[in-house]
């Protein structure tokens, strides 16, 4: 069974595209995550976690949903990851998180797709964004494979710069930078509540006519990203750089 979480399209598209493949079950944990649903699930087929990169690392509310939820019948569990640019030393938090549940750890792919952190990267356009997913269908056809071959992912090199991000500073940026304190809508809101309803958190609700954030925010960027009239910008940073959702269909 294929599960993902995606604010913009990433992991929807690659777990996705993987499932075609594979010809296996895809689930999106968009409302367990937000109904805090933590319920057992099944499945007789290897599990396949498929996640955007936070900080180095997978984001902590699919990280928390994999602690306290059930994973029953069979107990190897791959995990692939979609970034910017790398995962850094994820796969050792992950191989912590599989001895803790008790499941078999058969490795984590590093799936690099467009840049959809607005609040701290630049964005690319459509254009480059397409050719960016193109280069990925290679990466995301091996991980299918090694899925369908009940294989190990290949374990990647790891460099002292990778231990580093994904310990110190993964510790350090969850706590000092991911707020909502910088979102603000412009006069283009037109408070159709889009915002609202892709937030996983619940943390965004109208306040007289436009988005008001709360204190669980995860920056996972659906709320600036999936705005219809580009409304919502992250400080100055945001300003003029093209909003990114994952447009390729499978």
């Amino acid at each position: 069974m294929i599960i993902y979480f995606s604010g913009t399209g990433n992991s929807e598209y690659t777990a996705k595209r993987i499932g075609k493949e594979t010809g296996d079950e895809t689930i999106n944990l968009f409302e367990k995550i937000r109904n805090h649903d933590f319920s057992e699930i099944s499945s007789e087929n290897p599990w396949v976690v498929v996640t955007p990169t936070y900080a180095w690392r997978i984001p902590r509310i699919v990280q928390k949903w994999l602690e306290q939820t059930p994973l029953n019948g069979n107990k190897n569990i791959y995990f692939v990851m979609t970034c910017g640019e790398n995962i850094g030393n994820a796969g050792k938090y992950l191989e912590k998180l599989c001895l803790k549940k008790k499941m078999n750890y058969s490795g984590c792919m590093e799936i690099v797709m467009p840049e959809n952190y607005i609040a701290l990267f630049s964005t690319p356009n459509e254009e480059t964004a397409l050719q960016i997913i193109d280069q990925a269908e290679s990466v995301i056809d091996q991980a299918a494979i090694c899925i369908k071959q009940g294989e190990v992912f290949p374990q990647a090199d790891i460099s002292f710069g990778d231990k580093i991000i994904s310990g110190i500073v993964n510790e350090f940026f969850y706590p000092t930078m991911v707020h909502a304190k910088k979102f603000y809508t412009t006069d283009a809101c037109i408070s159709c509540g889009k915002c609202v309803s892709v937030c996983p958190l619940n943390n965004v609700h109208i306040e007289n006519g436009k988005p008001a954030w709360g204190n669980h925010c995860t920056h996972c960027m659906a709320c600036i990203c999936r705005c219809p009239t580009e409304a919502i910008e992250y400080g100055k940073h945001s300003q003029g750089l093209p909003r990114y959702i994952c447009k390729k269909d499978v």
